[in-house]
């Protein structure tokens, strides 16, 4: 759905006084959301005035608004062949042009909708700046440089500086925004949404205390206009994030303005939709499936209705009727419409179902498709691969070393993600811990490329850590199951590197079990790396492994040898 917050052009007058109540009536149900209604109300319009341009440009924003291009761009072509003001529907066309991102195609449907305008007109600059404001594909100057010419003509239109408000709220002007809704608010204390308006950019502040103050003056005044119960759930949702302790309670206050809000408008099936992407914001999955369900009653086509029922379902353990929920959405929706997020919960219920509680995999092929639909996410987000950690930390937990590492290869693609570093660890302990669970050394031989991407992961850790001493350790021993000179160097490097953080931490660090072993190991395999070229310090640690493990035969032979 397109942004529903920058609708409130709709409202402005013009038409035949004929037909003027009822025009009337439909742009107040469009501007309190209520779009089933005003789409009844034009409807009937339509099929008694035939000839009225301006009744088909309204039905066929409202469908543009809803994203259903298709119906849009039906009522906007008749309305182009109708006897009375058909210019109107070349806004709505060049519209659909500005989403496809073909803007000489939008401004030669804009020139054909101002080609007869007359010096005092405005509307068509008006819709077209709004066209500028809402497009998939915005451009807010653009849109203001069109607004304006209509302020230029009649500086006291409250409907030109609402709209003004729109595109710098849009272009991301806070301070103009709010100075053109206040204007706009000034010139018509009736228009509701001018007021929202400016509460909603105290909301966006952060100042939310203050924001739900303007609401509720809101409410009070205007306790029937829905669009302001959307806007307090909103507020509550995120003063609710921004204040932890008090999340479950504004989160509850939230959904229940959200129902008041549902109550007001309608129950169609868009509606239900946005509901339904409120009800995945508060993470209230049984109420989101009961939802999806409704809308299923209401549309078995729309594939939008998928995504929610595979997301509920997943949420609510049902794996298999979210594997075909999801996998239907993908086959059936628009490709630019399907989101990383689609894709990552359709691997996590594909995960479900491939591993048992037990943590064994049950399934190859469907842990398989998992991770080729992870990747597709990360082909689709890029930047969504840093949520993949929770996925990969479940398999680490349960020992899956090897398809842990598959999980964290893909999680450590965004450096810009805050587990970062703690993925790129949990990497190089994934493939560490599977070549160790190796049976032989040809096994870890085949092992060599995935090594050597440890090797690199434990790098990143250590580069934003030094102190990280098991990446020390376990950069070595992975080097060491690579096991060529270069790598052997390597691990040198990194136990003399360990010996040193441990050390330094003092007496009670070192005589931790897993340390003292971790030295053990260290001081064992750099004795046995220096013997053929620097005795001293083969001796050297040797006697300090020997320290650590009086008795050691090895050690102690190794010593004799090197004394000669």
């Amino acid at each position: 759905m397109k942004n529903i917050k920058f609708i409130s052009l709709s409202l402005l007058f013009f038409g035949t006084m004929s037909h003027a109540q009822d025009l009337e009536q439909a742009k107040k149900a469009i501007d309190a959301e209520q779009y089933q209604q005003a789409k009844t109300i034009l409807k009937t319009l339509i099929a008694s005035k035939p000839d009225e341009g301006k009744n088909y440009f309204h039905l066929g924003d409202i469908y543009l608004t809803l994203n259903n291009i298709d119906s849009a761009k039906i009522y906007f072509d008749k309305g182009i062949t109708v006897k009375n003001d058909p210019q109107f529907n070349y806004i709505g066309l060049g519209e659909i042009e500005l989403d496809k991102a073909n803007a000489a195609g939008a401004q030669d449907n804009f020139t054909k909708a101002t080609a007869d305008m007359k010096r005092k007109d405005t509307d068509q600059f008006l819709y077209i700046g709004r066209a500028y404001t809402k497009s998939d594909n915005p451009d807010y100057k653009k849109a203001a440089e069109y607004i304006n010419k209509v302020i230029a003509i009649d500086s006291k239109s409250a409907q030109a500086y609402l709209s003004l408000g729109d595109a710098q709220f849009g272009d991301k002007n806070a301070n103009g925004a709010f100075s053109s809704y206040r204007t706009a608010y000034d010139l018509d204390n009736t228009l509701i949404r001018a007021k929202m308006q400016l509460a909603v950019i105290t909301k966006n502040a952060k100042s939310f205390p203050q924001a739900v103050k303007s609401f509720d003056e809101i409410v009070a005044s205007n306790p029937n206009y829905g669009p302001v119960y959307r806007e307090l759930a909103e507020t509550y949702y995120f003063w609710g994030v921004s204040e932890p302790a008090k999340y479950n309670d504004y989160v509850k206050k939230a959904l229940g303005y959200y129902e008041k809000y549902m109550s007001l408008t309608d129950y169609s099936l868009e509606s239900r939709m946005r509901h339904a992407d409120f009800l995945i914001l508060a993470k209230d999955y049984k109420a989101l499936e009961v939802e999806a369900q409704k809308m299923q009653q209401l549309d078995k086509v729309n594939p939008r209705i998928l995504r929610y029922l595979g997301y509920s379902a997943y949420e609510n353990k049902n794996y298999d009727a979210s594997i075909k929920a999801l996998s239907d959405y993908i086959a059936k929706a628009d490709p630019k419409k399907i989101t990383g997020s689609d894709y990552v919960y359709l691997a996590k219920a594909q995960l479900a179902q491939a591993i048992s509680p037990e943590g064994q995999i049950t399934n190859q092929a469907q842990f398989d498709k998992a991770i080729a639909e992870l990747k597709k996410a990360v082909t689709t987000d890029p930047l969504i691969s840093g949520d993949f950690s929770e996925l990969g930390v479940n398999l680490y937990k349960q020992k899956l070393y090897s398809e842990s590492a598959k999980v964290f290869e893909l999680s450590t693609k965004n450096p810009k993600s805050p587990n970062y570093v703690l993925d790129n660890f949990y990497l190089g302990n994934s493939i560490f811990f599977d070549a160790a669970n190796k049976a032989t050394d040809a096994e870890r031989a085949a092992m060599v490329e995935k090594l050597t991407l440890a090797d690199s992961a434990y790098a990143i850790v250590i580069e934003a850590s030094p102190t990280t001493q098991d990446a020390h350790a376990n950069k070595a021993k992975v080097n060491r199951f690579i096991n060529t000179p270069e790598a052997k160097a390597k691990a040198v490097a990194s136990y003399e590197e360990y010996i040193n953080v441990v050390t330094t931490k003092g007496a009670e660090e070192t005589a931790k079990a897993g340390v003292k072993s971790n030295l053990i190991e260290a001081y064992s395999f750099l004795g046995s790396y220096y013997s053929e070229t620097d005795k001293a310090k083969a001796i050297q640690n040797f006697e300090k492994a020997l320290a650590l493990e009086p008795g050691n035969k090895y050690f102690t032979q190794s010593l004799q040898v090197l004394r000669k």
